[in-house]
């Protein structure tokens, strides 16, 4: 007899298949790019420099030196505080925000080095890393416990609302009935969702 398998615990590969991993860190790389390479087209075409590719994908642009190279680091942030947005709709898990935000600067890290051919040697680009990476792990974390603490409402506005008037409806013929010294038939609406009819005890007044 074969040994009884043992089903895989919580949160394994069977709630976020490999695919589905490689599939979200392509989507999330795809969009830091996009989004830096339009911030940074916009910042140049405002400075007044023409944009390269460079400006992107080069170390060397980051320079403490030049003004540029400062707007260049606050254009990061900007885009990693954008990329928040990403994780918050592609990840949703406040435990998966740390991997997958590390995981996107460790690839831009391998193709830094790629495109320059060299390993980044630029003290203001790699504090610009870990500060941005600590923004996205910190906002992320945040936004998706946000999300996960949400009440979830049924019905909405609308069925708060019915259920309100309904209560207010059976609490007024209660009263009603209770004024009118409990003789004769009632209808019970709205208790139980249909037209039910009790009968109530009615009062002998000195009737033989």
């Amino acid at each position: 007899m074969p040994p009884r398998r043992r089903p895989p615990p919580a949160g394994a590969r069977t709630d976020l298949p490999p695919l589905k991993i490689v599939r979200k860190i392509l989507v999330l790389q795809t969009a830091y790019y996009v989004t830096a390479t339009a911030l940074i087209l916009f910042t140049t075409l405002v400075y007044g420099k023409e944009f390269s590719l460079d400006l992107v994908l080069s170390w060397d642009a980051l320079r403490g030196d030049t003004t540029l190279g400062w707007m260049l680091g606050l254009v990061w942030m900007l885009n990693s505080f954008l990329c928040v947005i990403f994780l918050l709709l592609l990840v949703s898990r406040s435990k998966l925000i740390p991997d997958f935000a590390l995981t996107i600067h460790f690839f831009h890290l391998i193709i830094t080095t790629f495109y320059t051919r060299s390993l980044p040697s630029n003290f203001l680009w790699w504090a610009l890393q870990c500060a941005s990476a600590a923004l996205m792990v910190f906002l992320g974390i945040w936004a998706c416990r946000w999300r996960e603490l949400q009440p979830i409402s049924f019905g909405g506005i609308g069925g708060s609302s019915t259920t309100q008037n309904s209560d207010r409806g059976s609490s007024s013929q209660a009263g009603e009935s209770s004024r009118a010294g409990g003789s004769g038939w009632l209808s019970n609406w709205g208790r139980s969702g249909g037209n039910e009819y009790e009968m109530v005890n009615m009062k002998n007044d000195g009737a033989v």
